[in-house]
């Protein structure tokens, strides 16, 4: 008999013997991280950044592929007993020597995951991961001249990009409401001081909010430069608006946290059908974000309506997309994004 079939059938020994798990479910208790295990990371470390900001060091399973600086994490965080999922960006550069990878959370009101993350996540917790993803990148080879426009919690894929390396001119013109909410600002004063970037601050409460008739004052090449932007909603319509209007879109990439809501539905008694739960939402909430509140396993992805990884058939009822308005009704092989659809009247969707 040859190894491989020795191995097979001492495999199903395993399994008889440790049903109704599986010897994977063992080696998941002993050795987590392993080759073969689904994506997995655990906490090392987290480092206060700002009062409502930490970086968060995770060791990643065998199975990490690697990233590229600017892309974004998916992490699954376990948070009073619910698997909760949420997309931050990697802020470690690409090929980090320890392996390690860094994520740098900003908590938000009401935030599970980001206050968890950020107040109470414990060294050695294990977390869930998938592959990175995110087109916002820098090309090879590099532009010449770059200009990173950034707000708030912005800064973060940026930041990996400036300690992955890059362009030889850079600018960062970033905004927040005071300096002590600056996320990275040692690091980017050090770099400024190193002459490695130019850095423009605007501090919103002092100086008013970011506005773009002032950019020939603070960047005045800034038509000549490529741009990658991440921030607000609101700051990155007016800088796409901006850009359009130069004739300069071409030169623009933009990063979205969460998707511009167009339209508010009209909200509604939620039916999650195969789990038999229904609770009240409103018309502006996704309803990823309803089912995860009630308890509910929702599938997702991006949260951004981009790699359809929430994609749920709609059994009754109908749903308004937040970024353009559109309803969504009910029928047969119906099939909607829970991750940017909310209520838009009583409905019941198929989890």
């Amino acid at each position: 008999m040859t190894s491989t079939a020795l191995r097979g059938r001492a495999w199903k020994l395993l399994e008889l013997v440790t049903t109704p798990l599986l010897p994977s479910d063992y080696l998941d208790l002993v050795s987590p991280l392993r080759a073969g295990a689904a994506l997995r990371g655990r906490i090392e470390a987290v480092h206060p950044e700002t009062a409502d900001a930490a970086t968060v060091v995770i060791r990643p399973g065998r199975g990490w592929r690697g990233h590229t600086a600017g892309q974004y994490l998916r992490i699954g965080v376990d948070v009073d007993g619910v698997r909760l999922w949420r997309s931050y960006s990697i802020t470690s550069p690409a090929g980090r020597r320890d392996g390690r990878v860094t994520i740098t959370v900003k908590a938000v009101p009401d935030g599970k995951v980001s206050s968890h993350l950020v107040r109470r996540a414990a060294v050695g917790t294990l977390v869930h991961l998938d592959q990175p993803a995110g087109e916002f990148v820098l090309p090879r080879p590099r532009p010449a001249k770059v200009l990173y426009l950034t707000a708030g919690s912005g800064i973060t894929p940026v930041m990996g990009m400036l300690r992955d390396g890059g362009a030889a001119d850079v600018v960062v013109l970033h905004s927040a409401p005071r300096p002590q909410d600056v996320i990275f600002r040692e690091e980017l004063h050090a770099l400024a001081a190193d002459r490695r970037l130019r850095l423009v601050e605007v501090h919103t409460e002092a100086d008013g909010r970011l506005d773009l008739a002032r950019l020939d004052e603070l960047v005045p090449d800034w038509a000549e430069r490529d741009t990658w932007a991440c921030g607000p909603g609101g700051l990155l319509d007016a800088v796409e608006a901006h850009w359009a209007g130069h004739g300069l879109g071409g030169r623009l990439r933009t990063e979205r946290f969460r998707p511009a809501v167009a339209v508010v539905g009209d909200g509604g008694a939620v039916t999650f059908g195969v789990t038999g739960r229904t609770v009240q939402a409103d018309g502006a909430t996704p309803l990823l974000e309803v089912g995860e509140e009630a308890g509910v396993l929702m599938p997702s992805g991006c949260r951004m309506g981009i790699c359809f990884g929430c994609v749920t058939p709609l059994r009754s009822g109908a749903v308004r997309d937040l970024r353009t308005g559109e309803i969504t009704e009910a029928e047969p092989g119906v099939l909607i994004q829970t991750c940017v659809s909310a209520a838009a009247g009583p409905c019941d969707i198929e989890r």
